[in-house]
Formats: structure tokens, sequence, C-alpha cells
């Protein structure tokens, strides 16, 4: 990393007013948040912001001298695409530093109606080539893009020096086994897509049964994961689920693991990310405040030594305690077997 150049934006979540509090307490520079409703697609009963804590939260921050992105990042559906573009205004009232979209028409909207408003393009966009992100910059003013975690980190390089605009990518926190906008898992189970309605296995389809041998979760009707009385019982989603097949019982999508860039900070501080994310605004104020204490660490850490740069221990140990079914990869960035 030249001597000149920035350190990345640390970009952690904010799904309630507490955790945005945790973010920016922790070394945050920007945080990210939604509103209580499906424009976002983390829409949780009892997570996200309405109008007021929205205030709060931006003014906690802005005062610290910090960053306020707003996730409006679900697809506008064509009975009513009103909820969305209400999002956008309020957005530009609530006076955020970037909107995070998915939807080219809401991107549009947002473009034409509110000019001064920076806009990201969200990683829903599943924009994982530079020629997409040029389109989105020459059509509607984008000025950075979320990749998608499927791109090795040769890949990240060329797709940053073929842009002319901002390129963030995230760095610890759930994997996705699509490419992100193009889940369909959810949606062939409950008929609601997280791309539509915001959240992987909605609340509503569901159900826990207790047996005399498990803890059965199922997604509407459908088993989704047995778990004896000794295991730690996961939230149910298809693609983290076990399943039967050809009579062995495992992880047949994908098995829970969290996402860790640690070991590689050097690589991308070296070719220019402007930005590294957190995912996780479905989790708790305790976990937003432990990754973002560690991750500030570490990055300024590697901005100081650069080359030199050593992992500490204590920063592994401190982010699997708190990473998915306790494990930690480094996902499509790094593939040995090429």
């Amino acid at each position: 990393m030249p001597a000149s150049q920035q350190l990345p934006e640390l970009v952690c979540p904010a799904g309630s007013l507490p955790a945005l509090k945790a973010a920016v307490d922790h070394g945050a520079d920007t945080v990210y948040f939604g509103l209580k409703n499906d424009t976002n697609a983390r829409n949780f009963a009892g997570l996200n912001f309405d109008d007021h804590t929205a205030r709060i939260g931006i003014r906690y921050a802005h005062e610290r001298g910090r960053q306020v992105l707003m996730a409006i990042n679900t697809y506008a559906q064509g009975g009513d695409i009103s909820r969305w573009q209400r999002a956008v205004d309020q957005a530009a009232d609530l006076g955020v530093d970037a909107v995070i979209l998915a939807d080219m028409g809401l991107l549009s909207y947002a473009s034409r109606r509110h000019p001064d408003l920076r806009l990201h393009l969200s990683v829903q966009g599943s924009a994982t080539n530079y020629e997409a992100i040029r389109l989105a910059q020459e059509l509607f003013g984008i000025r950075r893009a979320v990749l998608p975690r499927v791109l090795t980190l040769e890949q990240v390089r060329q797709v940053i020096e073929h842009s002319d605009v901002e390129i963030e990518v995230f760095g610890f926190g759930s994997l996705c086994v699509m490419v992100e906008g193009r889940c369909l898992l959810s949606s062939y189970a409950t008929g609601e897509s997280p791309n539509s309605h915001g959240v992987c296995s909605p609340a509503k389809f569901v159900e826990w049964r207790h047996t005399p041998r498990s803890l059965d979760a199922r997604l509407s009707g459908i088993l989704i994961d047995q778990y004896t009385p000794d295991q730690p019982a996961g939230y149910p989603t298809l693609c983290k689920g076990r399943f039967e097949v050809q009579g062995d019982t495992y992880y047949a999508l994908e098995e829970p693991t969290s996402l860790n860039v640690l070991a590689m900070l050097p690589q991308l501080l070296d070719i220019g990310v402007a930005a590294i994310k957190v995912e996780g605004r479905q989790r708790s104020p305790a976990y937003v405040g432990q990754v973002t204490r560690i991750l500030r660490e570490a990055l300024d850490a590697a901005g100081r030594e650069r080359q030199r740069f050593a992992l500490q221990p204590a920063w592994q140990q401190g982010l699997a305690k708190v990473a998915e079914g306790r494990q930690q990869t480094l996902g499509a960035y790094d593939r040995p077997w090429k």
C-alpha cells in the first residue's frame, strides 16, 4: 500500500440502535442500517430502525465523525413500488451519507429524484465484473460497488484496476452459497424470497418440534435439521441445513462457517479496496462490538506494518468465538486448487 493511500473504511452492521453505537464506539468508520420493512434484506422482527431511532443513530455517528449508510437492498415488487421509493426519499431526508441499492429501477429513481444523494451498488446487485459496475456508473452515477463473495483475490484486483468507482469487499461474517441477489431457496420452500421480502427463512414459517430424541427445525414443514440435547441449535435456513443424501446425513449445500480475511489484509490493502465490510445486521450488539474492535486493531496494524504484518492469536480467537459453527474460512478469495 503506498504511503499516501488511506486505509479502507471499516463498514460495520447496525441492526439496532445499540448495535450502531457499539460499532461506532469500537472503531467503525461507517455503519449501515435498514428500515423496519421489506425494503432491506435483513427484515427480521425486532430489528432495524424507524424514523425516530434512525435520526438518533445518524446523529450519534455524525457527532463522532463517522458515516452512515442506509440499505434499501431488496427488489421492488411490481404491485407496489412506492414503498421502496418512499424509503429512498426517507434516506435523503434523514441525511445519510449514501444509500445501498440493488434494484436498477430504484437506482434510476434515486439518481433522478435525489441527484446529490450518494449511491452504492449493493452486493444484491450481483455485479461480479467491472463492465457491470461501469454500466451502473454510467447510468446512475454510483460511487461504490459491493462485490459478491464469489470472486478470487485476483478477480477483485482486476475489477479494481478497471473501475473508476470505489470497491467494497466483505471481510467477516456469514457466507452466502448463492451469488447474492439470485437466491431462490427460501422462496422454493416458503413462497417468499429474500430478494423481495428481505429475509431468509421468514420467522412465520419456522417451526421447532421437540421429540423424545431430538429438537427438529422445520421451515414451512420441511425438516432442515435435527439437534440432540447437547447440540446448539442454529436458526434454520435451507442452505445451511443437514440433509440425508444416499444414506449419509451432512451439510449438503454449505457448512456453517464465517468468512475471515485477517490473514490477507495486506493483500487487500495493496490492491486498493476502498472498504471492508462486516456482515451481521441480524447479530447482537456484543457481536458487532467484538468484531469491530478486532478488525479495527488488525486494520490499523496492517496499515502500519505493511508486509511485516503478523496475525495476533488473540484476534483469531476472538473472531472464532462469534463465527458460525466456530469455523472460519477465506472463502472464494483463496482457491489453492487452482
